[in-house]
């Protein structure tokens, strides 16, 4: 209680500020800033584990470059499902349901448990077949595929933590999550060393003997993530059940109900369109990147590692705008929703366009951090400087298609990612790459980074979607209220 005494000084909880009425731009803040710090926190295992592999060996790196977008890939065929959940209890919040609140949440952990157990199966199996249409090299394929079978059987893990964070911000509580991802981040950031490089202690004492553990390599980054995350998600369950922060949950709300399930496949299927587009266009970049020697799939990793840092307060600010776009229309308050978009979107563009001037005139330190090849840091500081200018545009594209997610639109937002990465950036390197070489895949994360911001915003600005769908929530509030059972327990 201490700490979150002292952590609750600088950051404001839900029960602090009314997302439904007063101003905008505080409770945005409040609300944004524990997310911009829970994921830079989750960011924070990625880069250890591209840190430690980067000493470790560039093939070791290059790996990673080829199994972190599939592990994007499995989590984004599910992320529909906590979408969808934190929605449904932020519009069930603003319109002061808390008992269709905590059903939603409940019915959402169930099916979030059978998706991420069925994708785990999935990907332990398919890893070989996944990674070889990839392209990746006969030297980098079993490292990359041994880390793989790591991560999807904890999946159910990674995925479940990620659910307990969607839920919680649905309900406008983003310290508690903050919070839980701090001490499992300090967690997997110990025990990566060890368990990469190995570790050997020889005691005198004849009782004690030699204490030792076995260098594991690429797999042993991925056991550290399973723990951790696994200990992360226990924590969460704990807190989601007893109740006292954030959405509570009732094992008796938990038996499946596939009614409910429609009502979240509604929802969350464009959510999962649109993560899996995404982890797509990462993964068919990553087959032309392969074209390219070993050295240019390395830089390839640590430019979208860097990327992953640098577009922490867009997926944070989105995800707030989400949740204030969620509770608003469940409070009958549209155009509140609205002047937070727009609000949202200047900032960000402020902000990102900033961060990309200094990472322009700071690439070569930057990308040094991450490895020893003097090639692999001369070709990565080459990937940042073509894209650092354009990261402003990525805010305003976060912040349109974060509201239309909370206003229940996520097939708009899944056909805006669509066409971002689709139809401009995929073609385009495709096209590039031949005359440009790897200059070609740098040069399309610039232009579809201005073209997914303009498509956004002129959607935005049509402004149609608000008065139809204020009737369809408050049509689905209904409905859900009048089909609840009268016990939660």
């Amino acid at each position: 209680m201490g700490i979150r005494s002292h952590v609750g000084s600088l950051f404001r909880g839900p029960e602090e500020f009314d997302l439904t009425s007063g101003g905008i731009g505080k409770p945005l803040f409040f609300l944004s800033m524990p997310i911009v710090v829970t994921n830079l926190f989750q960011t924070a295992y990625n880069l250890a584990d591209t840190f430690w592999l980067g000493q470790y060996s560039t093939d070791a790196l290059a790996a990673i470059s080829f199994a972190f977008p599939m592990v994007f890939l499995l989590i984004s065929l599910g992320m529909g499902i906590s979408v969808a959940g934190s929605v449904l209890v932020a519009q069930f919040t603003g319109a002061n349901e808390e008992r269709e609140a905590e059903y939603a949440a409940s019915q959402t952990v169930t099916f979030a448990v059978v998706v991420s157990v069925a994708l785990g199966v999935v990907g332990y199996f398919g890893v070989d077949t996944f990674l070889g249409l990839l392209g990746a090299s006969e030297d980098v394929l079993p490292m990359a595929a041994s880390y793989m079978e790591a991560i999807s059987l904890g999946l159910l893990f990674m995925f479940g933590f990620f659910v307990f964070v969607a839920l919680m911000r649905g309900y406008g509580d983003t310290i508690t999550p903050m919070l839980v991802m701090f001490g499992s981040v300090v967690l997997n950031i110990a025990i990566d060393p060890f368990l990469i490089f190995g570790w050997t202690v020889v005691e005198n004492a004849p009782l004690v003997g030699t204490l030792s553990v076995p260098e594991l390599g690429i797999q042993g980054a991925a056991i550290a993530t399973v723990f951790s995350r696994g200990l992360a998600l226990l924590v969460g369950l704990a807190i989601m059940f007893r109740g006292d922060r954030g959405v509570q949950i009732h094992l008796g709300d938990m038996a499946p109900d596939l009614s409910y399930l429609r009502r979240l496949v509604r929802i969350g299927l464009p959510a999962s369109i649109e993560g899996t587009g995404r982890a797509l266009s990462m993964n068919l970049l990553l087959v032309i990147v392969a074209m390219f020697p070993d050295t240019v799939v390395a830089a390839y990793g640590i430019g979208t590692r860097v990327f992953s840092v640098v577009f922490l307060p867009a997926i944070a600010v989105a995800r707030g705008v989400e949740t204030m776009t969620g509770q608003n229309m469940g409070a009958g308050k549209p155009d509140r929703a609205e002047r937070a978009a727009g609000l949202a979107a200047k900032v960000l563009f402020g902000v990102l366009t900033v961060a990309g001037v200094l990472i322009l005139v700071t690439a070569v330190p930057i990308a040094d951090l991450f490895t020893t090849n003097p090639d692999v840091v001369e070709i990565a500081a080459q990937f940042l400087r073509y894209v650092a200018l354009t990261f402003g545009f990525i805010g305003i594209m976060r912040a349109y298609t974060g509201s239309f997610r909370g206003a229940g639109k996520t097939l708009t937002a899944a056909a805006i990612s669509v066409l971002m990465l689709g139809v401009v950036r995929f073609p385009i390197a495709w096209i590039a790459a031949g005359p440009l070489g790897e200059s070609g895949v740098w040069l399309s994360f610039a232009i579809s980074n201005v073209v997914g911001a303009t498509i956004a915003y002129a959607w935005y600005r049509r402004g149609t979607w608000r008065a139809s769908d204020l009737t369809e929530t408050r049509v689905d509030l209904a409905e859900t209220s009048a089909e609840l059972p009268t016990n939660g327990d």
